[in-house]
């Protein structure tokens, strides 16, 4: 095949993508030349920035939707039906980010803060997409550095100065974690090929010593550990949750989980010689990881989330604690009838509405000036914004694991699919998410009982970030409906593990 043929045929693969990093590039270039040599902007520019940004989403949802599902065989991209889950979630939170982040940034910055979205978004499709080591590792570049630039754009202060820091400095060093782990593959494989890779372990005779690609999958677990803000890799959130605005914290709570186990599921039964995960199991020292970081990163999230009084902090414990009940679908896998995967791409879905909606009405509930950031802020909600309270309360009830919402769901099928594996480690993990899902209920409804049961000394005016408040609404309503109808997600997380080829 020639080459301006081949070239051809990969971009009709990524179309959504192209969309997003076009829009990406307009922004970057048009953006400064409507902005003074002072930094002053037209007033409500960024509104025109959030709009530009939600119509390249919903054209990138087009092109998604009509998307082929096929198998590229050893082509760079394999847009099978993981990646069709993968594009789905991160284009529909994207949009709901979009509107948490509309007026958190001022005009002067909309325009690169709205582009920085995009390019994550797009990175996170990416790391889905790419059929070869290379391809995995520049998809988690292109999340995180323009992550650097977005936590640093919305507010220029000393604390959300420390916290991109913070960040930037561990990111660099998850990051090379991942790429000694990734190199380790390419040198026993000799190939950077996902498909080529695994052909080669099944092929390799039963004489062979396959330790290397375990030892490489704990350095990859490790690196890719901190972007799921698992155990040890956990400490830098509270202090850069607490540092950044309300939006870029829903963003962190939410897209690097995405990405990471996006990561984990592509490469990690590749390294097991198995290029599809319906009945893919951890074995041996990575079995052992996992479980004993699904087990540390849940009791260290729910336990010190106990302890906090800023509501970030406890937002970021909090976080931590999902990345534990979510690693124990990944330890499970797909061993029994109720598959791990499957309940933690349910799980990863449901989480990421609850968390996004209730970053989104804490935005909407505060002022760029005065965000919510105590608990005691929280007195009296009930009183002075009762809508937003209200689905505050729901989001929270969702989070906690509690009926009638969908993360009641989304908690039942992890611990259905971890007991129902028959082992001791799937059933030692059953029982540790029910305990930590008692525990996490205990802060949870202490938020609840501040909105509603203390009195507020502060008088809060209407809030006036009417973007924010339609992002937590539609998530509200969407906790609850998951509940009702929750097949149909199901159903597309259990579609996403029919890998072609």
């Amino acid at each position: 095949m020639p080459p301006y043929q081949a070239i051809n045929q990969a971009a009709g693969l990524i179309i959504p993508e192209i969309i997003l990093l076009a829009t990406v590039c307009i922004m970057f270039l048009a953006g400064p030349f409507l902005v003074s040599e002072t930094g002053k902007a037209p007033e409500g520019l960024r509104h025109r920035w959030g709009i530009l940004s939600l119509l390249a989403l919903a054209a990138a949802m087009f092109a998604w939707m009509k998307a082929p599902i096929m198998d590229a065989g050893a082509g760079p991209f394999r847009p099978d039906e993981f990646v069709w889950f993968v594009r789905g979630i991160s284009l529909v939170f994207g949009m709901l980010l979009t509107l948490v982040l509309w007026d958190q940034i001022d005009d002067g910055h909309a325009a690169e803060a709205h582009a920085c979205l995009l390019a994550i978004l797009a990175g996170a499709n990416f790391v889905a997409l790419a059929n070869d080591l290379v391809g995995v590792f520049l998809g988690l570049e292109m999340v995180s550095i323009p992550t650097y630039i977005l936590l640093c754009l919305a507010r220029r202060d000393w604390m959300t100065n420390e916290a991109t820091v913070k960040y930037f400095l561990l990111s660099i060093f998850s990051s090379a974690f991942v790429l000694y782990g990734l190199s380790w593959v390419f040198g026993i494989a000799g190939t950077t090929n996902l498909t080529a890779i695994t052909e080669r372990i099944v092929a390799a005779p039963a004489t062979t010593n396959l330790g290397m690609f375990r030892l490489a999958m704990v350095l990859i677990i490790a690196g890719l550990s901190f972007r799921i803000t698992a155990v040890p890799f956990h400490f830098y959130a509270p202090d850069v949750f607490q540092g950044v605005t309300t939006s870029s914290a829903a963003m962190l709570s939410f897209v690097p989980k995405v990405v990471g186990f996006t990561a984990l599921l592509r490469l990690l039964p590749v390294c097991f010689g198995s290029a599809n995960f319906t009945d893919w199991m951890p074995v041996g020292a990575v079995r052992i990881v996992l479980v004993v970081l699904a087990i540390l990163t849940m009791f260290v999230g729910n336990l010190l989330a106990l302890r906090q009084t800023s509501i970030m902090r406890l937002l970021a414990y909090s976080s931590i604690a999902h990345a534990g009940y979510m690693l124990v679908g990944l330890t499970v896998g797909n061993a029994s009838e109720n598959s791990g995967v499957a309940s933690l791409l349910f799980y990863l879905s449901m989480y990421g509405i609850m968390t996004i909606g209730l970053f989104a009405l804490i935005t909407a509930a505060g002022s760029f000036a005065r965000p919510l950031r105590s608990l005691s802020d929280l007195a009296g909600l009930s009183k002075s914004h009762p809508s937003i309270a209200l689905m505050m309360a729901i989001c929270l009830i969702g989070l906690s694991g509690l009926p009638p919402t969908g993360g009641f769901l989304a908690k039942l099928n992890l611990f259905v699919a971890a007991w129902s594996e028959g082992t001791s480690d799937g059933r030692l993990l059953a029982i540790v998410l029910a305990i930590n899902a008692v525990i996490a209920a205990t802060y949870y409804l202490r938020m609840i009982s501040s909105m509603y049961f203390e009195q507020s000394t502060v008088v809060r005016g209407p809030s006036r970030q009417p973007a924010a408040w339609i992002a937590g609404c539609v998530c509200a309503v969407a906790t609850l409906a998951l509940f009702a109808v929750p097949q149909p997600l199901m159903d597309a997380a259990i579609r996403a593990l029919t890998l072609h080829g």
